[in-house]
């Protein structure tokens, strides 16, 4: 199998290691996906995210003298940003100041129950 750095393959974890998963893919053909390489987020115990068996989406990130290495983190496609921070903050204000408007009115009606202050019902 020719790889190519950059080419997006699915293949079946093969072993678990403290350090990484060897990743087959194909008959002849195994990768390593270093720890680091497993999630963007920290990863403490592998075992976490993959079982011997499974098919992952890997990106093909070396391949230098017969040893392959693999990225799970970078298969996933990424997301771009439409909005800018600014947007984003200016909408998360806006539902923040309509969620407390909202909260300060429901307080507001359980606590008078309609009655106008000082006003005494006998």
């Amino acid at each position: 199998m020719v790889l190519e750095i950059g080419q997006i393959q699915e293949g079946k974890v093969t072993g678990i290691t403290k350090f990484g998963v060897f990743v087959a893919l194909d008959s002849t053909t195994t990768g390593m996906v270093h720890i680091s390489e497993v999630s963007k987020d920290y990863v403490k115990d592998l075992n976490d995210y993959v079982k011997v068996g499974d098919t992952v989406r890997v990106k093909v990130i070396g391949n230098e003298k017969g040893k392959i290495s693999l990225s799970m983190s970078k298969a996933i496609p990424e997301v771009k940003k439409t909005e800018s921070f600014e947007d984003m903050l200016l909408k998360f204000k806006q539902r923040s100041d309509d969620k407390m408007s909202d909260l300060k009115r429901s307080t507001d009606s359980k606590r008078g129950g309609g009655r106008s202050r000082g006003s005494k019902k006998f």
